[in-house]
C-alpha cells in the first residue's frame, strides 16, 4: 500500500509531516519543497495518499494523510503505521488550537526517540503573540518550534525551517507543554468566522441549496455556451467533414463521418461535454480552496446520518461529481463502518463530469435542457434510498471526533488554476481518447449489423420501459464509460429528438444508473475486493431496474 511510496532512498533521510486534517501540512509541503503539486486544499481529507519530494540534497519530505481523532479510517491507520519509516518528524499543529491539538497529536502519534520539530500554522490568525507560543513550546518540548503562515512561506523563513531540521530532537514530554503561556491565544480562539451554513436550524437547508448551485450554475452556463456554438460547429465543421468524406469506402465513411463517426459524433459531443468539465472544475476548485466545501459537508451531517453516512463522507461523494475513480480513493478517509456505504452512493448517485456533460448533451439535443435539474434531483434521491436500503445492516455511524471548523479564505489563483489544468488534461488525454474509441467501436458495430442484433436482443426489456430498441447502444456504451451516453446523439441529435420528453428522461436515467462504469468497478475491486465489487454491481442494477420501471410507469400515466 503506502509503504512502497514511503520508503526513503539510501542517500536521503526521510522527513514526515504529520498532523490533523486542515492543519496546513500540504501547504507547508509545497512551501518547503517548491513542488507545485496543486494537491493542497483548504478542506479536510484533501490528502488521501502520501506525497514525497526532495528537500535539499540530503532529505526527502513526505506529506502523510491528515489524522482524525478517534477515527479508524484507512488513511489514519496507514499514516500512523507508516510513520515508522521516517527518520525525522515534523509535527504540524494549528497555532490557533495549539493546546488541544498538540495534546491529541502527541497521544496519537508514536514518536519514540525520533528527532522532531513543531510547526504552528495559521500564525497570521493567532490572537496573541505567535513568538510567545514558539518560546513556550520550544522550552517545554525541547525541540525546534516555528510559527508560520504556510500559504505564504517567505524564503528566509523556509531557510530557518530547513536549518531547524538539523537541530530536531526527541520530544521531552511534560504536562505543561499543552498549556499555552499567559497572554498567548487560548486553545479555542480565535474561532473561524461563522456563516449561514453553521446555523443549527438553517445550516442544512442552506448547505443543500449551495450544493445544488455548485453544479447548477456551471451546467447552465455550459448549456448556454454549447447552444450558441452548435450552429457554428455544424456549419463549419460537421457538414464539411461529411461532404468531404462521402466518397470513402463504406467502413471508413461510417467510422469517420457516420452516425457514430469519430469526426462527427466526436466533435458534436466534445462541444457539449468540454464546457461542463471546464466550468464544473472551476466551481469545485473555488469551493474547495475557499473552505466552503468543508462548511457544506459539516452542515449536511445530520441529513447524511439518516442514510447511514456522516458529513465527512460527503467529501468523497462530492468529489465523485468530478471523477468517480478519484472519489473511491477519497473514500479511504471514511471510517471503516461507513466506507462501503459511501462507495455505494458514489457509484449510484455521483454523476461524474463526463456523465453530467453527456446527459446535458442528450437533453440539449432533445431540446429539453430543463430535464437536467429533475434528473440530478432523482439521482440524489434514488442514490440515498439505494444506500439506505442495501446498507441498513451496517454498523452505526460514529460520532465525529476532533474536527475543527475550517478557516474561510480567498482562493489562491495558483492552486485553482492547477486544479482546472488537471481536469482539462484528464479530459483531453484520458476521457476523449476513450470516447473516440467508443465511437469507432460503435461505428464498426453499426456497419457490421451487430448493433441491429443488439437492439433486437434488448428490444423486449426496453419495450417494457416504453423505450425504442435503437437506444440499446447508449445503454451498452454507458456501461463502459458514462460519457458513452453520447452515442445517443447519433445523427447530430435526430434520434434523441424524435423521442418524447418522458422517454428521454427514462432512457438517460437507466443508462447512467444501471451500473458504475467499468473503470470505477475495477477501482472498487482493487480497493475493496472482487466480492464487494460484484455485490455492488448486482445491487445497483437491481435498484436501477426497479426505479426505472416505476419511473416509466409514472411517465406513461402523465
Amino acid at each position: 500500500m503506502l509503504s512502497r511510496h514511503l520508503r526513503p532512498t539510501a542517500a536521503r533521510r526521510s522527513v514526515a509531516l504529520i498532523g490533523f486534517e486542515s492543519a496546513g501540512k500540504s501547504a507547508l509541503f509545497r512551501g518547503l519543497t517548491g513542488n507545485d503539486t496543486g494537491e493542497e486544499a483548504n478542506f479536510r481529507g484533501s490528502t488521501v495518499q502520501a506525497r514525497r519530494a526532495a528537500l535539499g540534497f540530503d532529505h526527502e519530505l513526505v506529506d502523510l494523510p491528515g489524522l482524525k481523532s478517534g477515527d479508524d479510517s484507512r488513511t489514519t491507520r496507514e499514516a500512523v503505521a507508516e510513520l515508522g519509516a521516517a527518520d525525522k518528524v515534523v509535527l504540524v499543529v494549528r497555532g490557533t488550537h495549539s493546546a488541544l491539538e498538540l495534546l491529541l497529536l502527541l497521544e496519537a502519534v508514536p514518536l519514540g526517540q525520533r528527532p522532531a520539530m513543531l510547526v504552528l500554522t495559521f500564525a497570521d490568525k493567532v490572537s496573541g503573540s505567535a513568538h510567545e507560543l514558539e518560546r513556550h513550546y520550544a522550552g517545554t518540548l525541547g525541540i525546534p518550534v516555528h510559527a508560520v503562515d504556510a500559504r505564504t512561506l517567505a524564503p528566509d523563513l523556509k531557510q530557518r525551517l530547513l536549518r531547524s531540521l538539523e537541530e530536531a530532537a526527541p520530544v521531552r514530554r511534560q504536562p505543561a507543554c499543552v498549556v499555552p503561556p499567559p497572554g498567548a491565544a487560548p486553545a479555542d480562539a480565535p474561532a473561524p468566522k461563522a456563516i449561514g451554513f453553521d446555523s443549527p436550524h438553517l445550516g442544512a437547508p442552506l448547505a443543500g441549496l449551495a450544493a445544488l448551485l455548485l453544479f447548477a450554475v456551471p451546467v447552465l452556463l455550459a448549456y448556454l455556451l454549447s447552444t450558441s456554438l452548435q450552429p457554428l460547429l455544424e456549419r463549419f465543421a460537421i457538414d464539411p467533414v461529411k461532404s468531404g468524406l462521402a466518397g470513402l469506402p463504406p467502413l471508413l465513411e461510417a467510422a469517420a463521418a457516420g452516425d457514430y463517426g469519430v469526426l462527427t459524433l466526436g466533435l458534436y459531443s466534445f462541444l457539449w461535454a468540454f464546457p461542463v468539465v471546464l466550468l464544473l472544475g472551476i466551481s469545485l476548485a473555488l469551493t474547495e480552496e475557499s473552505g466552503l466545501k468543508d462548511r457544506i459537508t459539516d452542515a449536511l451531517d445530520p441529513w447524511m446520518r439518516r442514510i447511514g453516512l456522516s458529513g465527512r463522507d460527503l467529501i468523497p461523494v462530492l468529489s465523485g461529481f468530478g471523477c468517480n475513480v478519484v472519489a473511491v480513493f477519497q473514500s479511504r478517509a471514511c471510517g471503516s463502518c461507513t466506507r462501503k456505504s459511501c462507495v455505494s452512493l458514489i457509484a449510484f448517485g455521483s454523476a461524474c463530469s463526463y456523465q453530467i456533460g453527456a446527459s446535458l448533451s442528450i437533453f440539449g439535443s432533445a431540446g429539453r435542457p430543463w430535464l437536467f435539474l429533475p434528473y440530478i434531483a432523482l439521482l440524489a434521491g434514488a442514490g440515498a434510498l439505494h444506500t439506505r436500503i442495501w446498507n441498513r445492516g451496517a454498523a452505526g455511524v460514529p460520532e465525529p471526533g476532533y474536527a475543527p471548523r475550517t478557516f474561510l479564505q480567498r482562493p489562491g489563483l495558483r492552486a485553482v488554476s492547477w486544479r482546472v489544468r488537471a481536469v482539462v488534461k484528464q479530459f483531453a488525454l484520458q476521457a476523449m481518447p476513450i470516447f473516440i474509441g467508443i465511437c469507432a467501436a460503435a461505428a464498426l458495430l453499426q456497419w457490421s449489423g451487430a448493433m441491429n442484433m443488439l437492439s433486437r436482443w434488448a428490444a423486449p426489456l426496453l419495450g417494457l420501459l416504453n423505450l425504442p430498441a435503437e437506444a440499446a447502444g447508449g445503454v451498452l456504451f454507458s456501461i463502459l464509460r458514462k460519457d458513452g451516453l453520447l452515442v445517443l446523439n447519433q445523427g447530430e441529435g435526430r434520434f434523441i429528438g424524435e423521442m418524447s420528453a418522458g422517454q428521454t428522461f427514462v432512457l438517460v436515467y437507466l443508462a447512467s444508473t444501471l451500473t458504475a462504469c467499468l473503470v470505477t468497478l475495477w477501482t472498487v475491486r482493487r480497493e475493496l475486493g472482487w466480492a464487494f465489487a460484484g455485490s455492488l454491481a448486482g445491487k445497483q442494477a437491481a435498484t436501477s431496474l426497479a426505479t426505472t420501471a416505476v419511473l416509466a410507469l409514472l411517465v406513461a400515466r402523465i
